[in-house]
Order: structure tokens, then C-alpha cells, then sequence
């Protein structure tokens, strides 16, 4: 489809909205906005309206620009400090999620806006809750938000600013300046990043790049976006092969790659013999489902459900992420951490009562949870919650004990309770140790 549409008639008025999220640079963005409208003879104001969306936070940005050559003497025009349904000239999406909620609150409107979109996801918690497949559907996504606007320019502007080493916002400034709705030249929006006076050079190296990405996406040679192939078999290392070869050889071929999968996270959760007891489990119910389509697709879905049910996130899977240095790795390139300076975790948690009954033994689990007096003092301890330094050699040997419990997880009550008693994981007949790296999910990063 057309990338334009036709053009509405010309108004002095310049309504923007930016939706992002945290640490995204939306606020850096509006405000080099209102730099380039005030350095070029426009009036601007700008708001902003945090929201709370499970993505680390979700804001509006809300500008308005007005030709300060049509103010009259003495007067100043009234600006509105929201978004009004229909009445945007440019709708800004710092993720593809971001769009859809553009689209939700009517902000888009075909013969007014054009919007602008990264492509790629961030998904929300509704999303990643999901036991089946959550995700909503980008490609309908995509093409709502094609017919919505009158101009649509969409592309991974993450990836753009990843490689210039650059927020988000960069790339979509230079978006912004590629499409024409606002009345000034490409190097009047270079000059308010020189102006800004951080990080200029992989500013403009962002901007340039997203220039010409938007360039290249209204003459229709980008790509939209990219799905990876969810249906590809993962690789296995040597340890897994037998389990693999057992997969291939058990199961029908289109419950094979959830069940790689599972084999793969659940020896990381616990261990090979874990594993061996999730297609133990799957191979009985391939010898009663009945083999047809439908019985395929049973299995297929219970090989992705069975291993999320048997990797379930207790207080020894918390500790066990939390601490990986892999996590560490991963938040050091999230702050662009440099050679000389240091990088301080601070992991918020608040363990309840009930969770540290299930990681202990089941006998003294049930005991805690039924003692009175025992509830009542632990209680007290867990009543707030506590902050632990994992950057800090005392925090993280406190997570790592914690992760180090996870040889005695069959024994919790936990376990117990899900299993049972007697549908243990069959022992590898060694100790194991402690995990080798530390890791977490759940609060903190």
C-alpha cells in the first residue's frame, strides 16, 4: 500500500506524541523537539504522562508547536497539554506495542497523522504470563497500523541505535526529520544534538541512521520488521545428545523443538535427570494419545506446558539467576558500562512466608506453615522486604547459598507438593555442587 496518503491542508498548529518507555530517551527526545521549534521561530510546549505498563514504565510525550510570527503582539496562544483523538499530526512508537496503544487511544488518524514505529517487540507481562503462546500478533498489528495513518514509516529502529551505541530516541529523531511534517531542515535538527552537548557523535550517528532508514521505508525498500522461525530446532551440546536422540526418536516432529527446548532448561533448572523425567512423562502420553493431527498437537502443547510447570520459579531459581555472570554481562552492556568505572547490582526482594516454607524440607515446611508461633516470628522478618548488593561480595555469597540449594529442590515441599513424593527425578549419582554462575528473575532486573 501506499505510504502516503493525501496530504490534509496545511495548519500553523504542530501537535506530536511520543509514547516510550523507560530509559528509552523519550524525554530527550520532546525536549530536543522543543529546542528545534524554539531555535526556529516557533513557540513550544511540552508534557509528559508516566504510566505504569510492567515494561519499565510506559509515558506520553505530548508537544505542540506554534509559528510565533502569527502570535499577536501582547498575546500568547493556549496550548493543551494532552493528546486529543484525531487531532495529532505525528505519532512516535519507541516499540511496536507502543503503536497498538497509539491505535487503542485513537491518536492515529488516517487523513492527519503520520506514524512512526519501531518494529521490533518488547513484550508485556500479559504476554510473557501467557503459558501457550501470549505474544499478539505483529503482523495484524502492522497492518492495522498501516491503514490507520496517513503516513506510516516503520522499521527496527532498536537495532539502528544499538549499533550507533545510541538510545532509541536518536533514531527516531532522524525519523522524524526524514518525513517532512515538520518545517525545517535536516541541519537545524543536527544542530539542537550538538547543542545538547551528550553523547553528540553517537546522537548523530543514530539520527543519520534513522534517516535513512525513514527514507528508505517511505520508498518502500525496508522491511517492516523480521519474525524468527518459531518452529527451528535449538542446538544441544554433548551432555544433552542422548536426550536429543531420544526426542527424535519418541516424539512426533512437531513436538520436537518445544521439547528441545524443555530438555535444554530443564537440565539448566535442575539437572540431566530431571530432564530424563519430563520425556519420561511426555513418552506416556504419546503411548495414549491417539495418533492423529490432533493427538500431535496435544503433545506438542503439553511439551511446552510440562516444562514450564517443572521449571517453576521458587526462591533457589531467583537466586540461581540473580547471581549468573551472565546477568551481570548482560546489565554492564545495558549501562555501557566503561573500564574504569564500577557497577553496583541492588536486587529488591521480598520473599513471603509461603515461599520459604517451600523451599525448605517438606517436613519442616508443613511445620512452619502450622505452628502458630513459628509463622508469627518468621513473619516478622518477612513483613518487609530487603535489598541485597549482589555486586557485594556479602550478598552475593547470600544468593549464592540460596542458588546452592538447589540439589536438595526434590526433598522442598514445593516439589512435594507438584510431584509427589514418589515421582522424584531419578539421581544423577554424584554431587553436583553448587551452580557454577549466579542468575534471577523476578524483582530487580
Amino acid at each position: 500500500m501506499s505510504a502516503e496518503k493525501a496530504a490534509p491542508a496545511q495548519q500553523p498548529l504542530i501537535t506530536l506524541a511520543i509514547l516510550a518507555m523507560g530509559g528509552e530517551g523519550g524525554g530527550v527526545l520532546a525536549d530536543w523537539l522543543v529546542d528545534l521549534a524554539e531555535h526556529n521561530g516557533h513557540l513550544a510546549q511540552t508534557t509528559s504522562v508516566p504510566g505504569v505498563a510492567q515494561r519499565t514504565g510506559a509515558t506520553i510525550y505530548y508537544l505542540e508547536m506554534f509559528p510565533a510570527a502569527l502570535v499577536p503582539e501582547g498575546r500568547l496562544p493556549v496550548m493543551a497539554l494532552s493528546p486529543f483523538p484525531g487531532a495529532v499530526d505525528v505519532v512516535v512508537a519507541s516499540e511496536l506495542m507502543e503503536a497498538g496503544r497509539a491505535l487503542q487511544r485513537q491518536l492515529v488518524s488516517a487523513d492527519r497523522t503520520t506514524l512512526i514505529a519501531s518494529t521490533h517487540r518488547v513484550y508485556s507481562m500479559t504476554e510473557r504470563m501467557a503459558l501457550a503462546d501470549g505474544r499478539v500478533d505483529a503482523d495484524q498489528l502492522l497492518a492495522g497500523a498501516q491503514q490507520a495513518a496517513r503516513q506510516w514509516i516503520g522499521t527496527d529502529f532498536a537495532v539502528l541505535a544499538e549499533s550507533s551505541g545510541s538510545p532509541i530516541g536518536a533514531a527516531l529523531y532522524g525519523a522524524i526529520a526524514a518525513s517532512g511534517r515538520l518545517p525545517f531542515a535536516r541541519a537545524e535538527f543536527e544542530a539542537t544534538i550538538e547543542r545538547s552537548g551528550v553523547g553528540v557523535a553517537a546522537s548523530l550517528k543514530a539520527f543519520a541512521a534513522g534517516w535513512q532508514a525513514a527514507q528508505a521505508a517511505l520508498a518502500g525498500q525496508a522491511p517492516t520488521h523480521s519474525v524468527p522461525a518459531a518452529d527451528a530446532l535449538p542446538e544441544v551440546g554433548p551432555r544433552l545428545r542422548e536426550l536429543a536422540q531420544r526426542v527424535a526418536q519418541v516424539l512426533p516432529a512437531v513436538a520436537q523443538a518445544h521439547a528441545l527446548h524443555g530438555i535444554v532448561r530443564l537440565t539448566d533448572y535442575q539437572d540431566e535427570g530431571y530432564a530424563r523425567l519430563y520425556l519420561d512423562r511426555l513418552q506416556s502420553l504419546v503411548a495414549a494419545a491417539p495418533a492423529t493431527e490432533s493427538g500431535r498437537a496435544v503433545i506438542a502443547q503439553t511439551a511446552r506446558h510440562l516444562a514450564l510447570w517443572m521449571s517453576y520459579e521458587d526462591t533457589v531459581r531467583v537466586a540461581d539467576l540473580k547471581t549468573r555472570r551472565s546477568r551481570f554481562d548482560r546489565v554492564g552492556q545495558e549501562v555501557r558500562l566503561q573500564e574504569r568505572q564500577d557497577l553496583h547490582i541492588h536486587e529488591f526482594l521480598h520473599p513471603r512466608l509461603e515461599e520459604i516454607a517451600d523451599t525448605l524440607p517438606a517436613g519442616l515446611g508443613r511445620w512452619l506453615l502450622r505452628t502458630g508461633w513459628a509463622r508469627r516470628l518468621v513473619g516478622r522478618w518477612t513483613r518487609t522486604g530487603r535489598v541485597v548488593q549482589t555486586s557485594s561480595l556479602r550478598g552475593y555469597l547470600l544468593l549464592y547459598a540460596v542458588a546452592s540449594l538447589r540439589t536438595l529442590r526434590p526433598g522442598s515441599l514445593r516439589y512435594q507438593d507438584d510431584h509427589g513424593p514418589a515421582r522424584r527425578a531419578e539421581p544423577t549419582g554424584r554431587w553436583r555442587g553448587p551452580p557454577a554462575h549466579f542468575g534471577g528473575c523476578g524483582a530487580g532486573r
